[in-house]
């Protein structure tokens, strides 16, 4: 579905990625993980065309996007779950779905679509007519998701989606992750400093060290690997 071939990319100068090589099959979801700038956002941003890489390709479903515009890109079927939600604050959970689908041209299936995804989130649902910027972190957390869903991905990127949320919120977060996968089959590359929760939801993941990936396995193997067990899972390990 989706391959990152050796790639290469950073900003002006400053080289980030050292030639990563990521996969993510069909209704597959992947776990991109590491310390802080490690190059797991600027993955994500490299992925949606916010960053250009200077070498190597990314494809989807065995078409070039790496030489593309986001919009091009996110027509093609990848959108992203930004870092700290980023919803439009002054405008309503409704027309903040409405946004997302801001590239698609049935006006009916989009009416469609937000009901379909505001039964998937039903406090969304009742605070429809609410301004965004009046919820709470875990229901923009939900509202930035739900606006993904309005692009009809193929596959969505997230960026850090337990960040600033109570343990109680960063379940129900998941929880609902998992309702995505199992019910549209959709392919997922989740960022995530809850290395925890990521491993045990996740199919497989990579582990990114100074811009290079320094594992890369099964996600029930990495997270009995003591390496990683001893640097990210913290508390879990006993250290």
């Amino acid at each position: 579905m989706l391959i990152l071939r050796d790639i290469h990319s950073g900003y002006g100068g400053i080289r980030v990625l050292e030639g990563i090589s990521i996969e993510v099959k069909t209704g597959e979801m992947v776990s991109l993980l590491g310390a802080n700038a490690s190059g797991k956002s600027t993955t994500l941003k490299t992925i949606m065309g916010y960053v250009r890489p200077t070498q190597g390709s990314i494809e989807l479903d065995g078409e070039r996007v790496d030489r593309l515009r986001t919009d091009q890109i996110v027509r093609l079927g990848i959108t992203m779950v930004p870092e700290n939600r980023r919803v439009f604050p002054r405008l309503t959970v409704y027309e903040n779905l409405l946004m997302g689908a801001y590239l698609r041209n049935s006006r009916r299936a989009v009416r469609e679509d937000i009901e379909r995804n505001l039964q998937l989130f039903p406090r969304l649902k009742e605070r429809a007519a609410s301004l965004a910027g009046t919820l709470s972190g875990g229901e923009q957390q939900m509202l930035a998701m739900a606006r993904a869903l309005m692009c009809n991905p193929k596959v969505i990127t997230m960026d850090e989606p337990s960040m600033g949320l109570s343990p109680l919120l960063v379940k129900l977060v998941y929880d609902t992750i998992l309702r995505i996968r199992e019910e549209r089959q959709i392919s997922m590359l989740i960022v995530e400093q809850n290395v925890g929760m990521a491993l045990q939801i996740t199919d497989r993941a990579y582990v990114l060290e100074k811009g290079k990936i320094a594992i890369a396995d099964s996600s029930r193997s990495l997270y009995k690997t003591q390496r990683v067990r001893q640097y990210y899972l913290g508390k879990l390990s006993g250290s």
